[in-house]
């Protein structure tokens, strides 16, 4: 009798609770963004040649020029993430019957549009961005 109830003790010990499982998906990893709101706050400034854009921001995505025949970059992005987390060795727990196992999911999308506009000498002269998390 004593051996069960040690047994249900060492795999209810070993298992994370859903608050465990929660932490660890909202940890979720960072990853390396170039083209981050932050940078286009910190970095992005009028003036600047086109060359010190890209070697901030990278290419863009769509290259237009206006009546005047200057150019306007506009940086798209879109990015979405999902992460779960569930028991570390996939053991699920039999109790009276019952299997219980613990679990956290998190799913978020976020978008990132900048636009830039060039003068005829290809310096910024103004900018713009809307960024969304949802």
């Amino acid at each position: 009798m004593i051996r069960p109830i040690l047994i249900l003790a060492g795999l209810l010990a070993g298992c994370a609770t859903a608050g465990d499982h929660a932490a660890q998906v909202g940890a979720g990893g960072a990853t390396d963004e170039r083209l981050a709101l932050g940078t286009v706050q910190r970095q992005i400034r009028i003036g600047m040649t086109n060359a010190e854009v890209v070697a901030v921001l990278g290419a863009p995505n769509m290259v237009t020029t206006d009546d005047r025949r200057r150019e306007n970059w506009v940086y798209d992005r879109v990015s979405s993430e999902s992460a779960y987390s569930s028991g570390a060795a996939g053991a699920n727990v039999l109790f009276l019957g019952a299997v219980s196992s613990s679990g956290a999911s998190r799913r978020s999308q976020r978008t990132l549009t900048i636009i830039i506009r060039y003068d005829e000498g290809g310096r910024v002269r103004d900018f713009s961005y809307r960024s969304s998390s949802f």
